[in-house]
């Protein structure tokens, strides 16, 4: 169990909200997660987790795949919805939920998804890790600002911007670079982060 003080620590991460499904034997379920990231920039590689527990985990292993739709700051009913698991609403919003035109159970107008097929397993305590390899995208709503979820600030639309338009901590580093006479980091210099 987490102790108090590691929680608040922890419930300080803001993550983008996604909706995960899968789909096998006519079968589709899916739950709100904020646990799926990209793993890799060499290829197009994410990871998500899921509880065993969850009626779409099961139809994650049996297909091998699932469908990740990343939603908009006006997505929250399909966000809280999915939130809670589909059995005790007895799967009745079917309408947060379509096939898409590529096959893929996707979230109505989401800003875009992607589906991927399973290549590993990793067990958690209490979730199961599974890594997948993005085999189809499509793209919704690009220009919309995504929903975000922390455990602190709950929902969020995360639409404003951080930084000043033309004002960049790497430009002003590379003017100090300069100064001290030193060249500029080559783009090779820079994949090797």
């Amino acid at each position: 169990m987490i102790d108090q003080t590691t929680k608040r620590s922890l419930g300080q991460l803001a993550k983008g909200v996604q909706v995960v499904a899968a789909t096998h034997g006519g079968i589709t379920r899916a739950y709100t997660s904020h646990w799926v990231t990209q793993v890799s920039f060499a290829e197009p590689i994410v990871m998500t987790s899921v509880s065993t527990k969850h009626d779409t985990y099961p139809l994650m292993v049996a297909s091998g795949a699932f469908t990740v739709s990343i939603l908009a700051g006006d997505q929250i009913e399909a966000g809280q919805y999915f939130s809670y698991p589909g059995r005790k609403f007895r799967h009745l919003a079917t309408e947060l939920l379509a096939v898409n035109e590529a096959g893929y159970p996707t979230v109505p107008g989401c800003i875009a998804w992607f589906h991927a097929q399973v290549f590993q397993q990793l067990t958690m305590e209490d979730h199961e890790l599974l890594f997948g390899r993005v085999v189809a995208t499509g793209t919704g709503r690009l220009r919309e600002p995504a929903l975000v979820y922390s455990s602190r600030q709950g929902w969020r639309i995360a639409d404003t911007k951080a930084r000043t338009p033309g004002d960049s901590i790497r430009d002003r580093l590379l003017e100090r670079l300069a100064a001290a006479g030193f060249d500029a980091p080559t783009a090779d210099d820079e994949d090797e982060e």
